[in-house]
């Protein structure tokens, strides 16, 4: 497990910027334009202005830069002193309500491979347009999402104490998530309550790499420093089992209907049929005038989505047809029944043991294979490099 730490961070005061649910966000990679238009019109301090700033008609990423500076200076981000946090989201996934709790600490940064583990590739377009961000912010402004594989009581058991307390900060976000934050004391022996076992990545990954690129060229510079870390929110896989929600694959371009498996009524029923374990997945397409939706079984083991790509995406992909990815599959149904993509593919959901048992066998997952969820709020907290 690579080293974790303290650190001072930076928190919006709703006494001078407002609600936190109007100034937080989701991660950038899951904010369309609509959503992102949203946000910024719900207040002037909303963190997409830091994350994803208007880049159009001379917009600058100085300018977010700039505008990092003047919260500080109107007292709409405070510092935090020198702490970790415990991070709690409370949801209902199926019926259930649940529970994630982890600690958000500055994380050690180390090459991949190591105590640092993959399961997604990284696109080199969106790390260089997080590493120009992140030039011109020096701040972390969202944490990578990492999974320990646990269990370990003596830090579930820290962490629910802290949560004893009335939280520091919290808010509900636009898919009913409770977001609630505490410090934890910065003395706290995390190190000794996590064995010597790797973090699994399991949302950042273009984050991750781009804080490992920036490390590099601030320490050829200036040598060590606080770019050595990142924000990071660690959480005990086997304890707090994170959801594990799937991307649904849509194809854009020419492609056949995918006339595979038994024929099912509709979305409800092909999602309702779908199996990890069982290497089921489903699909919508045209066959003829008719939108169809089947459901198929796939060889191989799981995770459902490595076997779909080896057996059906990665050939259409080569014949010309681009791949495209959602979590929503009323919205790739959508797609199909439109005609914006000629076929959709629905995946199930899958779990953080399945997806490093992949890693453990020395292999990767095709890109945006897995969708935690809930996601850490961007905002909460913003970890300053300067």
């Amino acid at each position: 497990m690579p080293r974790v730490y303290p650190f001072e961070g930076l928190l919006f005061d709703p006494a001078v910027a407002g609600p936190l649910e109007q100034v937080t966000a989701p991660p950038y990679d899951v904010i369309g334009e609509d959503a992102r238009r949203r946000y910024l019109d719900a207040s002037r301090y909303n963190v997409v202005r830091l994350d994803l700033p208007d880049r159009t008609d001379g917009g600058s990423l100085e300018a977010a830069r700039d505008l990092l500076v003047s919260w500080r200076a109107d007292g709409a981000l405070v510092p935090s002193g020198e702490s970790l946090f415990a991070y709690e989201m409370r949801f209902l996934l199926d019926g259930e309500e649940r529970k994630v709790i982890g600690l958000l600490c500055a994380l050690e940064l180390e090459a991949w491979g190591g105590r640092v583990i993959p399961h997604e590739r990284v696109m080199p377009e969106p790390v260089e347009d997080r590493l120009a961000l992140l030039r011109a912010t020096r701040a972390n402004v969202s944490a990578i999402y990492g999974t320990i594989p646990g269990p370990y009581e003596p830090l579930k058991d820290l962490l629910e104490t802290v949560g004893d307390r009335p939280p520091l900060r919290a808010c509900d976000d636009e898919e009913g998530v409770r977001h609630r934050l505490w410090m934890v004391p910065a003395a706290a022996p995390i190190q000794d309550l996590i064995e010597d076992e790797p973090m699994l990545i399991a949302d950042g990954h273009h984050r991750y790499e781009t804080a490992l690129r920036y490390r590099d060229e601030r320490r050829a510079v200036d040598g060590p420093g606080p770019w050595d870390r990142a924000l990071a929110l660690l959480v005990d896989a086997a304890i707090e089992r994170p959801p594990v929600l799937p991307f649904h694959r849509l194809l854009i371009g020419p492609a056949p209907a995918p006339g595979f498996g038994r024929r099912v009524r509709d979305l409800d029923e092909c999602l309702a049929a779908l199996d990890d374990e069982r290497v089921t997945f489903g699909s919508a397409g045209h066959e003829g005038a008719e939108l169809v939706h089947r459901v198929g079984e796939l060889t191989g083991s799981p995770p459902t989505v490595r076997a779909l790509h080896e057996q059906v995406l990665d050939r259409l992909a080569r014949d010309g047809t681009t791949v495209r990815f959602t979590p929503d599959p009323r919205a790739a149904e959508d797609a199909v029944r439109d005609g914006t993509a000629s076929a959709a593919y629905f995946l199930p959901p899958t779990s953080a043991e399945t997806i490093r048992a992949v890693i453990d066998r020395g292999e990767r997952l095709p890109q945006k294979s897995t969708y935690f969820w809930p996601k850490p709020r961007t905002g909460i907290v913003i970890r300053p490099l300067s």
